[in-house]
């Protein structure tokens, strides 16, 4: 095993195994450690399937194992177990980050879905929404067109929001139909009032001084070139590289 490589680890791969597909048929599936540690080489390093280092195996292995297991839902449902494994967290973070949607990204499947790029001040971008516990762990993800106003995406992504006490957000999420959502889920919002509303709602400084840890949560997928550039074009493969990246950066 090259050094220069990442690699899972033995204890990585045992938190993994449990949801690993079973109903294999015909050849064996080609090692799983090796494959999956490959997916990950190529998105922290932004390269490429086709020049994906050989110590990683054929990699059409790689790409294939990516996308198919993207499609079967197989990587949300190990970010999910794995993210939801300690319970509900008492308080989250909700907020997102446009990235930049190269021009191989256009072109995706789909009929008359747009994949989730949109153009914004940024050019042609995808929007990442998230929610996360107050130690940067993410909890739940939502892909929009960067166009799309947080407080619109937010209705959606708090249907994956399970139980809290409190819910920070920063003004963009300052509305009545936010809150009404934050609220009908049994969780107190904690927002910063914008400056033309004639009734300010309660907001504690205090509890939103660690607010931050959301953009830190942010930064650090960033990390990884194919998050921080989108080249996918299918929204599901591009979605799937997210949850891949918390689960390395956050909960394996």
């Amino acid at each position: 095993m090259d050094q220069d490589f990442f690699w899972l680890s033995d204890a990585q791969v045992s938190r993994l195994e449990p949801f690993l597909p079973r109903d294999t048929r015909g050849k064996p599936r080609v090692d799983d450690r090796r494959v999956i540690s490959g997916i990950i080489h190529v998105l922290i390093s932004g390269c490429r399937w086709k020049d994906a280092p050989a110590v990683y195996g054929p990699r059409k292995t790689l790409y294939n194992r990516f996308q198919r297991w993207a499609a079967k839902g197989i990587w949300a449902t190990m970010f999910h177990a794995l993210a939801s494994a300690g319970g509900p967290p008492a308080e989250l973070l909700i907020d997102s980050s446009a990235v930049k949607a190269h021009r191989c990204a256009s072109g995706g499947k789909g009929g008359k879905r747009r994949q989730v790029i949109g153009r914004s001040r940024g050019g042609r971008t995808t929007k990442i929404h998230a929610l996360t516990d107050t130690a940067c762990r993410p909890i739940a993800f939502l892909l929009t067109g960067g166009q799309v106003a947080d407080c619109t995406a937010a209705d959606q992504l708090l249907d994956q929001l399970t139980a809290a006490d409190l819910v920070h957000g920063d003004k963009g999420y300052d509305t009545n139909a936010v809150r009404r959502k934050i609220e009908a889920k049994g969780a107190a919002p904690n927002i910063p009032p914008k400056v033309n509303r004639r009734w300010k709602s309660c907001f504690s400084p205090y509890l939103y001084r660690n607010r931050n840890a959301i953009e830190r949560m942010f930064n650090r997928l960033k990390d990884f070139r194919r998050i921080t550039t989108r080249y996918d074009r299918l929204a599901v493969n591009f979605l799937a590289a997210v949850q891949i990246a918390a689960l390395v950066s956050y909960w394996l």
